[in-house]
């Protein structure tokens, strides 16, 4: 985990995180563990990623969740944590979302972004500030079953994804005694960068062009900090984020 600015404890926080990845797993690992550190990078910051409402349905598991810091993905739990007067909150949306796994594979930069704007509606209503974080090596981790879209496996995937709420990519990676084939990931390094917050007017409700506009500089920010981290991470100098 890599700050890029510093983050006043007595604001609350809005962070968009790209790319979903295939399990998550750099969100997971730096906002709901200590794995990376996150309280001496941001001291006095509760971190909280959303998750899919369905498994907060699982006895148990859903215990588990919470004990992570992890809140359903609805309007209300986004807006109770984001609504604490004394500030020192940041909710982590993994704006991609499900869907966005099923382009997870060594090489993407495929985001699924371009009309995803609940987030900054939902950053808008609250006066919260947005911040961009973009982590590389997330979609390294896994290879995933070719599947471009108008394909059959991809519509087969987005149907059952309509239906179940969940995404089903096809991924496959190493053993846990050999190279060639498991479920397993590869052992290979994230290394997620949180960019500056991007201030927002409070607006109870913002029109369209409200959104839009601050969509757009959310869009300029997150490829900013793409563009200016990507040499670090061993990405090509020809490859830009796409947003879809």
């Amino acid at each position: 985990l890599m700050k890029t600015a510093e983050l006043d404890p007595r604001q609350n926080y809005v962070v968009g995180f790209h790319p979903h990845g295939v399990l998550a797993a750099g969100a997971f690992l730096n906002f709901c563990t200590e794995a990376s550190g996150f309280s001496k990078l941001f001291p006095g910051i509760t971190p909280h990623l959303m998750m899919l409402s369905l498994w907060f349905r699982f006895p148990f598991f859903r215990d588990y969740l919470m004990s992570g810091g992890l809140v359903p993905s609805d309007k209300e739990s986004a807006s109770y944590v984001l609504q604490k007067p004394e500030g020192g909150n940041l909710l982590a949306i993994i704006v991609g979302g499900a869907q966005e796994a099923l382009d997870a594979r060594p090489g993407s930069f495929t985001l699924l972004l371009k009309n995803r704007k609940g987030f900054v509606r939902l950053a808008i209503q609250n006066g919260t500030p947005l911040v961009p974080a973009f982590s590389f090596g997330e979609n390294d981790l896994f290879d995933q079953v070719k599947n471009p879209r108008g394909s059959y496996l991809r519509r087969i995937q987005h149907f059952l994804q309509k239906i179940m709420g969940i995404s089903l990519p096809l991924f496959h990676a190493r053993g846990i005694f050999q190279y060639s084939f498991g479920l397993m990931p590869y052992r290979r390094p994230i290394c997620t960068v949180v960019g500056k917050p991007i201030p927002v007017q409070k607006k109870y409700k913002p029109s369209d062009e409200e959104v839009d506009q601050v969509h757009e500089k959310y869009l300029k920010e997150l490829s900013d900090l793409f563009e200016k981290h990507k040499a670090k991470y061993n990405v090509p100098e020809d490859c830009h984020l796409e947003f879809v």
